[in-house]
């Protein structure tokens, strides 16, 4: 257990180094946060999942979305991209820290967002994700779209999320504006 957890501290370290390297200083935080929540909602979380939440948006600012047409195809294909990239970059770290297959493959495969629904870890990598975007992002990424199309990305999250990650997001304290446009999303009203 000890060889497991000193690979699973050098692979955190390193998903953190990585990450430090972002021009905006915004991949480590967002790391940090999906930990925090994993912490709070799923605290037996397996190794896997705990590393691939720390992953979750690795090296994200590499695929900038403007590399993309800027339609829903384009959003679709560029979330695509960075999955893989998620993927990719934490398999890298995985192996040159010593993991087994099963596990880097595990990793991947949460990355990936495989199943989702089916599989009970990609789920709870999902409501972590959905948790982070609503309580440190949402605010300000509402301040620069139009109530209809917040109203359907809140829509689209909700229906992402468990009954688990949903309870949670209730909990938040979000300011009178998101809790507007939450309660319209959520009552079928925009």
């Amino acid at each position: 257990m000890t060889d497991d957890r000193h690979q699973f501290d050098l692979a955190i370290e390193q998903f953190d180094a990585a990450n430090a390297q972002d021009p905006k200083a915004a991949e480590l935080l967002y790391a940090q946060r999906m930990t925090t929540w994993l912490d709070r909602l799923y605290p037996t979380a397996s190794p896997a999942l705990r590393l691939a939440c720390r992953a979750q948006h690795i090296r994200r600012w590499e695929i900038p979305r403007s590399s993309f047409p800027m339609d829903r195809a384009g959003y679709h294909r560029w979330r695509t991209r960075l999955y893989a990239l998620h993927a990719d970059t934490a398999e890298k770290i995985l192996r040159e820290v010593g993991f087994d297959d099963t596990l880097i493959e595990r990793v991947r495969s949460l990355l990936m967002k495989k199943r989702l629904k089916a599989d009970p870890e990609t789920q709870a990598l999902e409501d972590v994700a959905c948790l982070v975007f609503l309580e440190s992002y949402f605010a300000d990424f509402a301040a620069k779209h139009d109530d209809i199309k917040i109203i359907g990305i809140l829509r689209k999250t909700w229906a992402k999320m468990s009954d688990t990650g949903r309870a949670a997001a209730l909990t938040l304290k979000l300011s009178s504006d998101a809790q507007r446009l939450v309660k319209a999303a959520l009552d079928g009203t925009s």
